[in-house]
């Protein structure tokens, strides 16, 4: 099979609004979409504490081949996000440290994987964001090509090239383009309510008051 790229256009976020969001965790962007919009729980970043903010570049590939994945990192912007749709395989590692240190000398933000790294010491060394499923010993083949900057589902969530990433310890939302501008809005404006739920609950206030839980009910007998 072919290497292939879609040719793709979208608008490049500014970096004070990059900035504005690396203060937003995952969760509370989440809550904005309809708790929609986030990768599944198995996708998380081999750090703990790390912050991960930025547009993606997608790659599909076939299960364990890491051949398009070596091709995109050639191709990514500074500040980007490689995002991989790898079949959710996990007994195949399609990431390691060789590859770590090319994304970090093209300046790649972070890699989010839908399968397997390895090498898992040596990426947490260098601290590079990386979330993926698992990690394996077992090495990838290249070969069969794949396609960059296509439409994926990487964790079960789809991911567009210019989308934005939001990652965290929960693990990864992701803001579709088009609604980067008022889920900022509306996420700043659900930070705002919780700390004014924290401070009323310091206050005396329980939750189920604050949020309109209903009465308890008495069974008898």
């Amino acid at each position: 099979m072919p290497l292939q790229r879609h040719a793709v256009e979208f608008e490049t976020l500014s970096p004070e609004t990059l900035d504005a969001w690396r203060g937003i965790p995952p969760a509370i962007v989440s809550d904005c979409m309809n708790r929609t919009h986030f990768m599944a729980a198995a996708i998380k970043p081999l750090n703990p504490g790390t912050i991960l903010v930025g547009q993606a570049r997608t790659v599909t590939g076939m299960v364990g081949d890491n051949g398009i994945s070596h091709a995109a990192i050639a191709l990514i912007e500074r500040g980007e996000i490689l995002v991989i749709d790898a079949g959710g395989y996990e007994d195949v590692a399609i990431w390691g440290a060789i590859m770590t240190r090319a994304a970090m000398a093209r300046g790649i933000a972070g890699v989010v994987i839908d399968g397997a790294n390895r090498d898992a010491a040596e990426i947490r060394e260098l601290e590079f964001p990386c979330y993926s499923r698992a990690q394996v010993p077992s090495g990838p083949h290249k070969g069969f090509g794949g396609i960059i900057d296509g439409p994926i589902s990487c964790g079960g969530c789809p991911v567009r090239p210019g989308d934005l990433i939001v990652g965290d310890d929960d693990g990864i939302a992701v803001v579709p383009l088009e609604w980067v501008d008022k889920m900022l809005t509306a996420s700043l404006e659900k930070l705002r309510q919780e700390e004014d739920i924290i401070k009323q609950i310091a206050e005396g206030k329980t939750t189920a008051e604050l949020l309109g839980v209903g009465e308890v009910e008495v069974i008898e007998g």
